[in-house]
């Protein structure tokens, strides 16, 4: 089979597979947004997933769908209809209910059906529960496109793994999953993989166990992060310091080294509300999964009540307090502000009556007002403050001078326990 690929989504998974897939075969990226697109065209990714030389040297001027090897972008329907190969890297977010909301893969399945053809293969990279991709993907591609499921096109499933922000693991040094809808498609799928993903690929039996062993991997991570999350708050009321103990119990072989923290991202905070949201369709209730996620989403508030702790012993006023919060992402040296749990922090400190300034050099300002209308700044701000809350473990934070943004009498909190000296940590 001659394949000729197209990638429906070029965000932080859809770029990066692109431009891998691109050294090999002819490759279209399609994204709807269009200056995304042009900005791709022109050589600039602004997830800084891919860099600018890498991005330069994949790209060509015209459609490659023919012969040539390479990556053109586009946002125009008729320059994916010559592809045979589909596969679908959109987000799978959730609503303000913690429910899977499957819009982007409905939408874009729906582009697939406007051009898929016979003899076609569909493969979805987004995270979803068990089932999704032949019980919710597949019929949408189906009813657009007339073709029937395993007779005229054929689907696959092979969810990604990419580490927004990690330039050391990047998508071709992860070992990848890979599924399709009959053992012969999955060999397909599995063969395409294999020529471009030099840590080698696994071939799962079925679609629904490669989507199952997807989405048990981000839970396993919540539940294990949760777990060290409810062991910082009992230590803090013991006053031990928490990172000294899984200092000390780390020194044990098979001790999983888990940090506390605030636990955002595309997966992670998310991905276990799609397993629990399947689960309860059959009439389970997962205890251990939810219980994972309801501690992990309030440590934003108990941060910010920590914070006041420590001010309230310093007599600092709380009302009309400034507070410098240091990051604003859901992770250290990436751009990446997708369910970032900062904004909780941000949320109950102004509850409290304080008024935060946000300082994040590596996010994009306008993104995150229009991501959660909140205000922030890529320049240090030139004043001093009652608070500073270090959110965000960026590089840049660990050469700033605290002591010049500090008032007199002003605390620190340490959320991700790297500063040497600090007022309270988590």
């Amino acid at each position: 089979m001659n394949h000729k690929i197209a990638v429906i989504g070029l965000g932080y998974v859809g770029l990066p597979l692109a431009r891998l897939f691109a050294t090999k075969y002819p490759v279209v990226g399609f994204d709807i947004n269009k200056n995304r697109v042009s900005e791709l065209n022109n050589g600039h990714d602004d997830t800084l997933e891919v860099s600018d030389e890498l991005l330069l040297s994949s790209l060509i001027q015209k459609n490659p769908l023919q012969t040539e090897v390479g990556l053109f972008c586009s946002y125009d329907l008729e320059d994916i209809k010559n592809a045979n190969i589909y596969i679908i890297t959109v987000p799978t977010p959730v609503d303000k209910n913690n429910r899977p909301d499957l819009t982007p893969l409905i939408k874009a399945s729906e582009t697939v059906g406007k051009v898929i053809k016979k003899g076609d293969v569909v493969i979805y990279e987004s995270t979803v529960y068990p089932g999704a991709t032949e019980e919710d993907c597949i019929p949408v591609v189906e009813r657009v496109s007339g073709l029937k499921f395993n007779i005229d096109f054929f689907a696959g499933y092979s969810p990604e793994r990419i580490n927004p922000g990690d330039k050391e693991h990047t998508v071709e040094k992860i070992l990848k999953v890979t599924s399709g809808s009959t053992p012969q498609i999955g060999g397909i799928v599995n063969e395409i993989y294999k020529s471009v993903i030099i840590a080698g690929t696994h071939l799962a039996p079925t679609i629904k166990v490669a989507e199952a062993a997807k989405v048990i991997e981000n839970s396993q991570r919540d539940i294990n992060i949760a777990f060290v999350n409810e062991l910082a708050k009992i230590f803090n009321l013991l006053d031990i310091d928490t990172h000294a103990v899984l200092e000390a119990a780390g020194t044990k072989w098979n001790f999983l080294p888990f940090k506390p923290g605030l636990v955002g991202g595309h997966c992670i905070g998310v991905d276990p509300y799609y397993l629990a949201q399947k689960a309860q369709e059959k009439g389970y209730h997962p205890e251990i999964i939810l219980a994972g996620r309801r501690l992990n989403d309030s440590m934003g508030d108990y941060v910010a009540t920590q914070l006041v702790k420590c001010m309230i012993k310093k007599n600092i006023a709380v009302n009309n307090a400034k507070v410098l919060m240091l990051g604003i992402t859901f992770k250290e040296n990436c751009p990446d502000v997708r369910n970032t749990k900062i904004v909780d922090v941000i949320a109950s400190l102004t509850d409290y009556g304080m008024v935060v300034t946000t300082y994040d050099p590596w996010a994009n300002m306008n993104e995150v007002m229009h991501e959660y209308n909140l205000e922030s700044t890529n320049k240090l701000p030139q004043t001093k403050f009652d608070a500073i809350v270090l959110g965000v473990a960026h590089n840049e934070f660990l050469e700033l001078d605290l002591n010049a943004l500090k008032k007199e009498e002003a605390v620190v909190y340490d959320v991700k326990g790297i500063l040497k000296s600090a007022d309270g940590k988590l």
